[in-house]
């Protein structure tokens, strides 16, 4: 099952991406390569330019360390006990000895001698050691050959006496325009070798033959770099330059010219030479010629880091472009996917318009509905106390019907006065039945809703004035503690009043049949919130009651008093405005309902 899967997802992507996956491969293949050729032979090239650098330093040194003793032997033909020695054979070896003992010893080179035309070592500085050079023919050295010829002889070859590998430096002496002899100082360069060993990289100098004389590891001296003929070996083992060294080959195998004196080489394995494990593995060979000594000097830098370092490069470049494929794949993908939703997103934004059109339009009518619901109540409200009304208008008519008709029988009877105090008295009563009917118009009229300042002092008056009838009539206790102008609410004025009178009637519901009715109204404010509360000291809300107590349509009255609609308008009118309105019991027995609306700027009343 697990292979079919596997089978089905592969098969599944070349479906989706066709060739798109191995054209990413191949890309990568590529970038990988051409970013290794390119990373190599940028590191080719600084290794080089390194190279020459180490060239020339390498080079300088070792001139500086031979030009030191370069005209050393032929300082030697200035001193006349030498050339007494030599030229005439007078018996001052013994002088003469001591005098190169000393030299040597101050200039601290290996040996100092000299020899006569014959090539007989006839004074040397080691005179007095067991393995002197005194007697020696040495005739078959190429430096006295060179020197015996007239001009200085240059070799590095290994002493036969003592097998100490050196430089020899040879000079004629002269006496009378003829060579009478020969100078030779034979020096060490040890110390140079010793001072390359700590160099990065392995240097090596080549002499005339190609063999390897000094060199910065020890196991690359005295090799070759390719093998010897046999004729060319037997006239090195002829003339003990390398006092019969084996003289093996460095198994060096070029590989690559990279310059006009740069190449890349290879270093093969091998065995062992003399106990010393011999260098391998790839190098940048780079050779300069040592002036006319006939030596040339190599620097063997290492590629192996360059070969690492360029892999590295090729893979994370490989790696960078498939990812950077895949990112362009997916980015391609995610593209398509956002033009997708953004066509899925313009027919939603329709089908949203759509709906908020028809939830404005639904809000609109809901809201009409709303206000009409509203002022239903309030003529709900003022149907209520229509009775009350109507006697406490009754009565100043009848006061008006008297009042008007006395006024007449005095104006008849010439009684001015009387009559102008009838009129006067109608007139009050006038007032106050304006005052009666602009409260219920003002109460009855359809409000805007919007929100202003509101005094709830006088919010409360104008309530207990329209149910003015029916407190006397029922003989309540009515207390309000508000000043005016002490509370001030964000509402509109005459939808709290609907509020007031809604709760104080209900309140007038809930005492009737009290044996000492009372209601309290207090106002106050709480930091940012005005809070009114209406007590009463009926019987409380019972806890079914509490439980929907701001329902639509549920109510604790006879049917003929009320389709239970007050209180839940009232709730709607309160969190219109951002207030709430809450019922609970009083502890001291009671109901309380508690309104808190949003408190308006300080000084703000209407």
């Amino acid at each position: 099952m697990c292979f079919r899967y596997q089978s089905l997802s592969i098969a599944s992507l070349f479906r989706k991406y066709g060739l798109l996956l191995p054209g990413l491969l191949a890309v990568a293949v590529v970038v990988g390569v051409v970013v290794f050729r390119v990373s190599e032979n940028l590191g080719f090239a600084e290794l080089q330019r390194t190279g020459t650098q180490r060239l020339e330093l390498y080079a300088t040194s070792l001139n500086r360390q031979i030009d030191k003793y370069a005209y050393f032997p032929a300082t030697l033909g200035l001193e006349r006990d030498v050339i007494d020695l030599v030229a005439h054979g007078k018996r001052i070896a013994d002088t003469v000895n001591r005098y190169l003992e000393q030299l040597n010893q101050r200039a601290g080179t290996l040996s100092i001698y000299l020899l006569d035309r014959r090539g007989h070592v006839a004074a040397a500085s080691n005179w007095n050691r067991p393995d002197s050079f005194i007697g020696e023919d040495l005739s078959y050295r190429s430096y006295f050959a060179d020197a015996i010829r007239g001009r200085p002889g240059r070799l590095f070859g290994i002493g036969i006496t003592r097998g100490e590998p050196g430089y020899y430096l040879s000079s004629p002496l002269i006496s009378n325009d003829e060579v009478v002899g020969v100078a030779v100082v034979k020096v060490s360069l040890e110390q140079l070798e010793q001072s390359w060993a700590t160099v990065e990289v392995p240097v090596i100098v080549t002499d005339q033959n190609g063999v390897v004389i000094l060199a910065s590891v020890p196991s690359l001296k005295f090799t070759t770099l390719s093998p010897l003929p046999d004729v060319e070996r037997r006239r090195l083992e002829r003339s003990l330059q390398y006092n019969a060294r084996p003289l093996p080959s460095l198994g060096l195998m070029r590989e690559e010219a990279l310059g006009e004196n740069a190449e890349r080489v290879r270093l093969a394995p091998s065995a062992a030479v003399d106990g010393r494990v011999k260098l391998s593995g790839n190098f940048l060979a780079q050779s300069a010629p040592m002036g006319d000594t006939g030596w040339s000097l190599t620097v063997l830098s290492p590629v192996s880091e360059i070969s690492a370092i360029a892999w590295t490069r090729a893979a994370l470049a490989a790696v960078a472009s498939a990812f950077i494929g895949i990112l362009l794949m997916l980015f391609n993908q995610r593209r398509q996917h956002l033009h997708d939703r953004l066509r899925a997103r313009e027919v939603l934004q329709r089908a949203h318009d759509e709906l908020e059109r028809k939830v404005v339009e639904r809000t609109r009518t809901l809201r009409a509905a709303q206000d009409e619901l509203v002022h239903a109540a309030k003529l709900a409200t003022i149907g209520q106390i229509s009775a009350g009304l109507a006697h406490e208008i009754n009565q100043p008519l009848a006061a008006l019907r008297t009042l008007s008709g006395n006024a007449v029988k005095f104006l008849r009877r010439g009684d001015v006065a009387t009559a102008e105090g009838n009129l006067n008295r109608i007139g009050s009563i006038v007032d106050g039945l304006g005052t009666l009917t602009n409260q219920l118009k003002s109460f009855a009229r359809k409000s805007p809703g919007t929100a202003g300042p509101v005094d709830v002092r006088r919010a409360l008056d104008n309530a207990v004035f329209l149910l003015d009838q029916r407190l006397r009539r029922e003989n309540v206790a009515v207390s309000i503690a508000v000043e005016a102008g002490q509370a001030t609410a964000l509402c509109d004025a005459n939808r709290l009043e609907q509020v007031m009178v809604n709760l104080i009637a209900n309140a007038l519901d809930a005492i009737d049949g009290a044996p000492s009715p009372a209601l309290r109204l207090c106002g106050r404010r709480e930091d940012a919130r005005i809070v009114i509360e209406v007590h009463d000291n009926g019987p409380g809300l019972p806890g079914h009651v509490r439980e929907h107590l701001f329902e639509p349509f549920f109510t604790t009255k006879e049917s003929n008093r009320g389709l239970g609609l007050g209180l839940a308008i009232s709730s709607e009118i309160v969190h219109h405005f951002g207030g709430t309105l809450a019922g609970t019991n009083r502890p001291e027995g009671g109901a309380v309902f508690v309104v808190t609306l949003p408190a308006a700027g300080i000084g703000e009343t209407q």
